[in-house]
């Protein structure tokens, strides 16, 4: 288990949620984190695309509208789940804000 002192900037680290977060705050801290894998980042631009071509447009008052589909929740701060990312200073304090909720190690 790495501090959070010890990271350079660069390196490629693993984070595994290890309590459910009792916050709102920190659940919408830990998603944000979550969406940074790349994995999942691949996996919300592939979902943006295929909702932009299923894009539903109608026509009301001889104008186009359009309705979006809502989007999919691809990330979840459940206990056990694990994402790697490449550390960076900018978000030392998001991670120190969640460090009781989760576990930091090199990737």
């Amino acid at each position: 288990m790495s501090s959070l002192d010890s990271l350079k900037p660069g390196q490629k680290i693993k984070l595994t949620v290890v309590a459910n977060p009792k916050t709102a705050n920190s659940q919408q801290t830990i998603e944000r984190l979550m969406r940074q894998d790349p994995t999942a980042n691949r996996s919300l631009r592939k979902a943006h695309r295929m909702r932009q071509q299923r894009l539903n447009v109608y026509n009301r008052g001889n104008r186009d509208w359009t309705a979006r589909e809502i989007c999919a929740r691809i990330v979840r701060s459940n206990k056990g789940n694990s994402w790697t990312m490449i550390y960076s200073p900018v978000l030392a304090n998001d991670i120190a804000s969640i460090a009781k909720y989760v576990t930091i190690e090199n990737a």
